[in-house]
């Protein structure tokens, strides 16, 4: 007897139901050739606006298609989801809209704008209950809340609906593209909601089209399962790209993103900081970490995407604007212009205006300086930031260091010590 194939797969009908559905809910986001990235890579580089959504990211779309297909009976039960960020607002408007009680769950430390943001979308249809440290925690609280009162839950990525109503930017793609064929998608992924029902669409009507899902490197989730051919959960995460840090993807994404995706491709989270502030600061567009990641892995591609047609979609703005600081910091650090060094202070008068002047370049900066205890007799330590105009000005400014005897550490490459600093 044959065996029943049981893998889901989004149908292009299923998909464009979901597109039914969301007409006058979510945005058709423009998609707009951007003429800065166009002239730097020599090719036909649009941007497709998620980050125009009411809510500022896609997340609407799988929200709404979710919640707009639930049974009576589970409206009835209300609904729950667990998030820190964009899927609690996409799920708070769907909520309001369909006039749905939902219950989200978010970690305690989760910034109070986005708390309010979720409240003005849901006003008296969500109700928003912070527990715990982490998204786990509240993940778990979640769930927990289901069991006992059976509600049903709203996943992130990891659901049928979801994903068909993510897929219908893929869609979008296809009918607002007004040169063909689209050569390359640059998408970014976290759980892989997005992706997986993008790469579908393409799969179906535009299967020439290479689709490169792009993850933050402190969080490869996805390219650490494809290469170990399972879906694998990380360890540890660096969770700066709050939108796409995730320690596992979803089972449904990763069995369709394995066979969709042309390339999974990893970015430094300093390259990402460096792009929003050019977006910003060249093109007036405001993005948070996730909705970089899908320009941040053009130059990698740079001599194949050559006179072609590419895509990247910008999937989010909701950047909180007391991140700006982390985010130019770490700019610079990836730059290679940011330095942390311990430096030993000889204790006598003058030693201080003895390394500003002697020590330091003509456009060196000192950006920040803390003394620290006195480990012995002869010399006080500080930690002391300096910022560079250029990275070649790091090697003959440590020969300095160490020839007049400055020099204690290098922190840059120390992380157990540096992430107290950054």
């Amino acid at each position: 007897m044959e065996e029943t194939k049981t893998t889901y797969r989004p149908t292009l009908k299923a998909i464009e139901a979901a597109a039914e559905k969301l007409i006058g809910i979510a945005s058709v986001t423009p998609l707009i050739k951007n003429a800065r990235y166009s002239k730097d890579f020599d090719a036909n580089i649009y941007f497709k606006r998620e980050d125009l959504q009411v809510v500022r990211s896609y997340k609407i779309r799988g929200a709404y298609n979710k919640i707009a297909s639930l049974s009576p009976s589970q409206i009835e039960n209300e609904i729950v989801c667990a998030s820190a960020g964009n899927h609690a607002q996409g799920v708070a408007i769907s909520c309001k809209l369909l006039k749905i009680k939902g219950t989200i769950f978010m970690p305690s430390p989760t910034p109070n704008q986005k708390i309010e943001q979720v409240k003005m979308f849901g006003e008296d249809y969500v109700e928003v209950v912070l527990v715990g440290d982490t998204f786990d925690d509240a993940y778990h609280a979640a769930m927990q809340q289901c069991k006992e009162f059976n509600k049903t839950f709203v996943h992130p990525f990891n659901d049928e609906k979801v994903i068909e109503g993510q897929a219908t930017v893929g869609l979008e793609i296809i009918d607002q593209a007004k040169v063909h064929p689209i050569h390359y998608v640059f998408v970014p992924v976290g759980g892989g909601g997005l992706a997986a029902g993008l790469s579908s669409v393409f799969k179906i009507l535009s299967p020439q089209t290479k689709i490169i899902s792009v993850e933050p490197k402190g969080a490869p989730a996805m390219l650490t399962s494809i290469r170990e051919n399972k879906n694998t959960e990380l360890k540890t995460i660096d969770s700066f790209v709050d939108g796409a840090a995730v320690k596992r993807v979803g089972d449904l994404s990763f069995a369709i993103c394995k066979e969709t995706l042309h390339r999974v491709v990893t970015v430094d989270e300093g390259k990402i900081c460096q792009t929003i502030l050019d977006l910003y600061n060249k093109d007036a567009i405001v993005v948070e970490p996730a909705g970089a990641l899908s320009l941040c892995a053009l130059d990698q591609f740079s001599e194949e995407i050559k006179g072609k047609n590419v895509v990247c979609v910008i999937s989010g703005s909701n950047n909180d604007i007391t991140r700006m600081a982390e985010i130019k910091e770490r700019a610079l650090l990836y730059a290679n212009l940011k330095h942390y060094f311990i430096i030993k202070f000889p204790q006598r008068a003058g030693a201080l205006r003895d390394f500003v002047v002697d020590i330091l370049g003509p456009t060196d900066d000192i950006t920040h300086f803390e003394y620290t205890k006195k480990v012995n007799r002869e010399n006080d330590v500080a930690v002391v930031g300096l910022q560079l105009k250029s990275p070649d000005d790091l090697e003959p400014l440590i020969t300095k260091m160490k020839l007049h005897n400055f020099y204690g550490d290098y922190l840059n490459d120390k992380p157990d010590l540096f992430q107290f600093l950054v």
